[in-house]
């Protein structure tokens, strides 16, 4: 009695995904490989070549007295990251020199007003702040700023607008509350005085994209409010040019 022929199955059409996952398995692993090579370290490297050369059996590295050598390529590729990291450095070695020099101008042209403790010049990583004194600037409640500032903050906009910068300027108030039809609170207080400051720079001719206006209250304090003279340090604006890396996270939380 003939036996019957087998049924064959339907073919499979789906057996190139195998292969597909694999690579897209392997194209991963590369780039996870070059991800953590980023940062140069010979470490890494030495440590890569051998796990390269023991996955595809080539002599990637040559044991000599215990010591590894790198191929070819990969000192090629080595001095690529070492030139890109220099480059770098370089950039941030200008741009430190940049801001100490805009430091300097800045309290060299302020120095009156700086000796007196009206002003203030600091640098840190988000820029340099000049801070100034609201009792400078505007008479108690207001935020006008007053005939004789003006002459000063003109010649701080001189400075600032030979840069391209980002400019944040901040109002700051004591803690002590204000309630008048203008200025409900100490919000709309800084804020105001905040903006009194950025429109005179742009009639100075700072270019308006360059600068923003925030009002902060009495939430950031430099002296605690307890006393006279501390409430009188409270009350300030806050000129900071902000280096690069800040300007960066600015535009992006405001984008957010």
């Amino acid at each position: 009695m003939a036996r019957r022929a087998k049924r064959q199955g339907p073919d499979n059409h789906d057996r190139w995904l195998v292969s597909y996952a694999d690579f897209i398995t392997l194209l991963f692993a590369f780039f996870v490989v070059m991800y953590a090579l980023s940062s140069v370290n010979e470490g890494k490297y030495k440590v890569f070549n051998v796990s390269m050369s023991q996955a595809f059996g080539t002599k990637g590295a040559a044991a000599e007295g215990g010591t590894m050598k790198l191929t070819e390529q990969e000192i090629y590729f080595k001095s690529l990251v070492d030139r890109r990291n220099a480059r770098m450095a370089e950039k941030q070695r200008k741009l430190n020199e940049r801001m100490q020099k805009l430091n300097e101008t800045l309290t060299n042209k302020m120095a009156g007003f700086v000796k007196s403790g009206q002003m203030t010049v600091s640098q840190s990583n988000r820029g340099v702040t000049l801070d100034i004194n609201a009792s400078m600037l505007f008479k108690p409640g207001e935020a006008v700023v007053q005939p004789e500032a003006v002459q000063t903050l003109a010649d701080v906009a001189k400075i600032l607008a030979e840069e391209d910068l980002a400019i944040e300027v901040e109002g700051h108030t004591d803690n002590l509350p204000i309630s008048t039809a203008q200025f409900p609170s100490n919000w709309e207080l800084s804020s105001a005085r905040a903006s009194s400051v950025v429109r005179l720079f742009i009639e100075q001719g700072i270019i308006a994209t360059r600068l923003k206006a925030t009002g902060l209250a009495d939430n950031v304090p430099i002296e605690e409010n307890s006393s006279i003279e501390g409430r009188a340090r409270n009350r300030r604006v806050a000129v900071t040019v902000l280096a690069p890396e800040a300007e960066s996270t600015v535009s992006s939380n405001a984008q957010e």
